[in-house]
């Protein structure tokens, strides 16, 4: 389903993960499910993001095609929901100016943001980060070989101890190009659905 923010209940509290999502795999709905499990979160918006200022516009597959995939992938989730919200907003995509657009429109119900400590350590590289750490709750999992970063203190980060699955995308394109299996890296139906379309071989 394709979260509407005029749908929002009023109430909830809304975890954002936003992302490429290029493709989604196990380790973000790890993450996502342990967050929902032990926050008092209750819904997760996988935000796909149409252009990361940080990474290359190339390396992405189209921006339907990877919400497709976010939308298979969480299927039987009730509380995952997949977002195209960024998709018809000025680009590249910022995460305040998201963050924003999502709070004008849902005034009852609280955002907080859902990142990787290797994003909360290049931090101060986002636009406007004080904004949004000042304003927004922060839930951060662990990634491996991260340092900690001068946020780690700030009353609104919250460092979870969630399962370190050392799963990236980027691994996942790869071993895709070389012809190998992605088969327990990924939903079985987003494998299913990247082999039927060749998606990533080029």
């Amino acid at each position: 389903m394709n979260l509407s923010v005029k749908n929002t209940n009023n109430g909830l509290h809304v975890g954002l993960y936003f992302g490429s999502f290029n493709p989604i795999h196990i380790g973000h709905l790890i993450v996502a499910e342990h967050i929902l499990q032990n926050t008092d979160i209750d819904r997760i918006l996988f935000i796909v993001s149409p252009q990361n200022p940080l990474k290359k516009q190339s390396e992405l597959l189209e921006d339907n095609m990877r919400l497709h995939l976010v939308r298979l992938a969480i299927q039987d989730n009730d509380n995952f929901v997949a977002s195209s919200v960024e998709f018809t907003m000025k680009k590249p995509s910022y995460t305040i100016n998201t963050l924003r657009y999502l709070q004008k429109n849902n005034i009852n119900t609280k955002f907080s943001l859902i990142m990787g400590q290797d994003n909360l350590c290049r931090f101060d590289e986002w636009k406007d980060y004080e904004e949004i750490i000042n304003n927004f709750d922060i839930y951060v999992y662990p990634r491996a070989n991260c340092k900690s970063s001068k946020f780690d203190k700030h009353k609104n980060i919250h460092l979870i101890n969630s399962p370190m699955v050392e799963i990236s995308a980027s691994y996942i394109r790869k071993l895709i190009k070389q012809g190998q299996s992605i088969r327990y890296l990924v939903n079985e139906e987003v494998r299913k659905e990247i082999e039927k379309n060749t998606l990533y071989r080029q």
